[in-house]
């Protein structure tokens, strides 16, 4: 899924930060509040976490919750405040917008399934299910083993391999930019070669073709690719 952490440059951000991406997310961070609500503007995200452990943080954090809430356009929202925080506080958090209010220290795995928990009901492609000609399933991702999965058939990911199809899922049958497939797989890169793209495609064909995995990626010249469903053309 897209997250987007909103947090200072410090020890337990970073440490965040790796969780998240070892856990197979598309991240995108903002070391400022204002920069955060900003970006949650800019694209579409599953869901934003702000960090915010400073108690200076805390009149800032509740001004632009409600700005945060609006931009993200329904995301889910989480915190963490620091160790000095108290309910009122945490209350405080929760009435101006945030889904989620964690106290530091917290426990990653409780989190993330909280995160995944508030997320269950949000398909991760928002198009409508759909089965293709002879009652093919759409193909759907299963984060807990890194795989597609299209009705019975299975396929293993590798991370980037995940997100490309994760990236591509969120318009099924439509065009996805290549810019956009590079921020979403890899975020953490300042830079991507064309052919980095093209590799990790390549595979991931070889993949769902040996796995009879209906569900194809088509190259769209000059623009991007398309992940196209089983009976959705000819």
């Amino acid at each position: 899924m897209r997250i987007l952490l909103i947090s200072p440059s410090h020890a337990e951000g970073a440490w965040l930060q790796k969780a998240l991406q070892e856990s197979a997310h598309s991240l995108q961070r903002a070391d400022d509040l204002r920069d955060g609500v900003f970006l949650a503007g800019e694209e579409p995200f599953d869901a934003v976490i702000v960090v915010a452990l400073e108690s200076a943080w805390l009149t800032p954090l509740l001004d632009l919750l409600p700005d945060l809430v609006a931009a993200t356009g329904g995301a889910t929202i989480l915190t963490v405040l620091g160790i000095e925080a108290g309910a009122h506080a945490r209350s405080q958090v929760l009435r101006a917008g945030a889904d989620a209010c964690f106290r530091y220290p917290f426990s990653f795995i409780e989190m993330h399934e909280r995160m995944l928990a508030l997320l269950r009901t949000v398909a991760v492609a928002p198009a409508p299910a759909q089965t293709g000609k002879g009652g093919s399933a759409t193909p759907q991702l299963d984060a807990g083993t890194r795989e597609i999965v299209e009705g019975e058939r299975r396929a293993e990911l590798t991370r980037r391999e995940y997100l490309l199809v994760e990236c591509l899922l969120r318009q099924p049958n439509m065009p996805v930019p290549r810019d956009q497939m590079i921020r979403y797989a890899w975020p953490d890169k300042d830079e991507i070669d064309p052919s980095t793209v093209n590799l990790v495609v390549s595979r991931l064909r070889r993949k769902l073709e040996r796995e009879a995995i209906e569900a194809r990626i088509e190259t769209i010249s000059r623009y991007g690719y398309q992940l196209t469903l089983s009976g959705a053309a000819g």
